[in-house]
């Protein structure tokens, strides 16, 4: 597609699909054509959750939101979290080092972001599970599928769940997101109830689901590409670099979804106003325009402009948080779990979600102790 049809017309849903790097960076970034805001007329319908978040507004609004949590993901405040999540990660893998294979999804790159994103959110230790349920269903629904009743069903469990905690959090606040959102102002103004279920929404999903994936993919990534490993083990400086690198190589974010809100033209093509457009980030960040062989992984790529996170006023929030946590979870997987291998006959299959990528089990092998 980036070759044949960079901008592509569905004609069966009405979505214009941008598959080069320039382009999808140019509908990603400039807010003043291509907005956040979603149709009324989604046809997931999980759009009421997500209808006051960050991710569906424009600027200035967008700018007001995001400055109320924006201290919560500071580098300094990310860096705080260093020393529970090393915590988490040795207790995770404390529970399979000896037993020389496990499934490292459910073992360690599930619990770790949920656990870490709930504390942030003050949500007790037992609703945990539901959490991570409840974002699976939500990033398996696609903007061309029609919603099916577990869908809905999880919308409104979700929405009642939060609304309940907002309700705790008012009466009783705590030292958590949720507490300070609910006291936080804008012109004087304090967040509605939907703004309020959009930042729980957007965090629940965004704070775990998206780096399961990158640990996981980051796992796979260096399994298959021979002597990656041990060349982690003997370089330890070179693990960030090798997380950009599968951040652009298997990017946890496939898609994100635009509207033009003008008539414009991309690449050569003319796009109507009120299009619905889908910008891949996936096909960006292998595009041969902008990388060397760019369908390698390549820890030694260096400086990476990939667009994993999102870019402009968009660009993702919790990225520094997703990298302290890969990179905390990797080290202990590299160290802890010796000649680290996928195990023998694993059958790899990736999640159902066209927005998100990563797989649902990954079944590994090492030299118990």
């Amino acid at each position: 597609m980036r070759e044949a049809a960079p901008v592509f017309h569905d004609e069966q849903s009405g979505s214009w699909h941008v598959f080069r790097y320039d382009d999808v960076q140019r509908v990603l970034s400039e807010h003043a054509t291509f907005s956040s805001r979603m149709r009324g007329d989604d046809p997931s319908e999980a759009g009421h959750l997500f209808e006051s978040s960050l991710i569906t507004t424009d600027p200035p609004r967008h700018r007001q939101l995001r400055s109320l949590v924006a201290q919560a993901f500071t580098p300094k405040a990310v860096d705080a979290l260093a020393p529970r999540i090393t915590q988490l990660t040795t207790e995770l893998l404390d529970g399979i080092a000896s037993l020389g294979t496990a499934d490292l999804i459910q073992a360690l790159a599930v619990p770790l972001p949920v656990i870490v994103i709930s504390e942030l959110m003050g949500v007790p230790a037992e609703d945990r599970d539901r959490f991570k349920q409840w974002s699976d269903v939500i990033v398996s629904q696609t903007r061309t599928g029609a919603m099916n009743e577990d869908h809905r069903a999880t919308n409104l469990e979700m929405t009642a769940y939060f609304l309940d905690l907002i309700e705790q959090r008012r009466s009783r606040p705590g030292n958590d997101l949720i507490s300070n959102l609910l006291s936080a102002e804008i012109d004087g103004q304090k967040l509605s109830v939907v703004e309020l279920l959009g930042f729980c929404s957007l965090l629940l999903v965004a704070g775990n689901e998206t780096t399961t994936n990158l640990i996981g993919n980051a796992v796979l990534c260096f399994t298959e590409a021979p002597g990656t490993i041990d060349r982690l083990l003997q370089e330890p400086a070179l693990l960030p670099q090798a997380i950009e690198e599968v951040l652009r190589f298997r990017s946890p974010v496939q898609s994100m979804y635009r509207i033009a809100v003008a008539d414009t033209t991309l690449g050569e093509v003319q796009i109507p106003a009120g299009a619905p457009l889908v910008a891949w980030i996936g096909s960006a960040n292998r595009d041969e325009r902008q990388f060397q062989r760019a369908a390698e992984f390549d820890v030694d790529r260096g400086q990476l402009r990939h667009l994993a996170f999102g870019h402009g006023v968009h660009f993702c929030l919790g990225a520094p948080l997703a990298r302290l946590e890969a990179r905390i979870a990797l080290e202990g997987i590299l160290s802890r779990l010796p000649g680290l291998t996928l195990a023998p006959g694993a059958s790899l299959e990736r999640m159902d979600s066209s927005i998100v990528y990563g797989l649902k089990a990954l079944p590994a092998s090492w030299q118990s102790a």
